[in-house]
């Protein structure tokens, strides 16, 4: 009771407020998403994301460089596929000699000690945007679509990566990718599954920066991702990944879904991570670009949210920003 109970003590000094902080950021919490071209010297700005460009293979060594000297332990890669590649079954997904399997290998090969993690969804590839196989109705088909994904994730651990994160929200996939995987002794490639993936609006602008926009059209992905309304069912999710093998989950998008975040972590007590999606992205920037925000203190703030919610790391294209403002602190 007031006065014997002053909380303001403990915030009086900085020295006080560093000894008594529950939660800090630091750059090994992140995880950089990247868009990667094919091509050389190629580099193309996505238009609704300030300052995220699509990179040729040639232009992201560099990128990978910034990030191992920043100390971020993992880039994510997003393929930006040209229009004469895509198919209604996105069968180029699993060409081994295809951009991501590539790249890849290149980033492997120079970076050892840079995690690399790839997505396990079928979008970039398929002419229509959506990420599974369609029937004669346009309905996503769940299991014909899972077998195309295992190819997918098989693919991309043979050419070396760390991680797979199918991010496609198919019944079953994380169970049948993780028994491939075992079969073929691929047993330390790591699944970050997207369990907790979201319909949301917020998508629009990584869906121009890899092209599914426009393939996409007026159609959407209410009939997989999830109802924005839904709460207990993301535990459903979870739990079911956890049980097929995944060793680490997801929840997308980041700061509209901070609860999610946290009755995740509650209840599994496994390594949890969420995604500042683009359009999370695109309005700090925005903000910050019309001087409404300060840029370099609310991207360091919002990033501690996630923390403080229960992430153990986000994946955010503030990473190589926020990562250099911290050693500055």
């Amino acid at each position: 009771m007031y006065p014997a109970g002053r909380p303001r003590r403990l915030r009086r000094d900085s020295f006080t407020r560093n000894l008594v902080r529950e939660h800090a950021l630091t750059a090994h919490d992140l995880i950089y998403p990247v868009f990667v071209q094919e091509g050389e010297k190629k580099r193309d700005a996505v238009a609704s994301m300030p300052g995220v460009d699509r990179l040729s293979l040639d232009l992201l060594l560099p990128v990978a460089e910034q990030c191992v000297e920043a100390g971020i332990p993992v880039m994510a890669l997003f393929p930006v596929i040209d229009a004469g590649l895509k198919t209604p079954a996105g069968d180029e997904a699993f060409n081994p000699d295809g951009l991501i399997p590539r790249v890849v290998a290149a980033l492997k090969s120079r970076f050892p000690e840079l995690g690399v993690m790839t997505d396990v969804a079928l979008d970039p590839y398929t002419s229509h945007g959506q990420d599974g196989l369609l029937d004669d109705t346009g309905y996503i088909l769940n299991d014909a679509t899972v077998e195309v994904l295992v190819k997918q994730a098989l693919t991309q651990s043979q050419a070396g990566v760390d991680i797979v994160a199918p991010s496609d929200m198919m019944d079953g996939r994380i169970g049948a990718i993780r028994t491939a995987l075992e079969a073929r002794g691929d047993i330390h490639t790591r699944i970050m599954a997207y369990s907790a993936k979201y319909a949301s609006a917020f998508y629009g602008p990584f869906r121009d920066a890899v092209g599914s926009a426009a393939t996409l059209g007026k159609s959407n992905k209410k009939v997989y991702q999830m109802d924005p309304g839904n709460s207990d069912e993301a535990l459903r999710e979870v739990g079911l990944d956890i049980a097929e093998g995944a060793d680490m989950v997801m929840v997308k998008p980041g700061m509209p879904y901070l609860d999610i975040v946290r009755r995740v972590k509650d209840e599994f007590h496994v390594p949890t991570f969420a995604y500042q999606v683009s359009g999370e992205y695109a309005m700090l920037k925005a903000a910050a670009q019309n001087g409404w925000l300060d840029h370099d203190a609310v991207v360091l703030e919002s990033l501690l949210a996630f923390k403080r919610a229960g992430a153990d790391g986000v994946l955010t294209y503030f990473a190589l920003d926020a990562a250099r403002l911290l050693q500055k602190q």
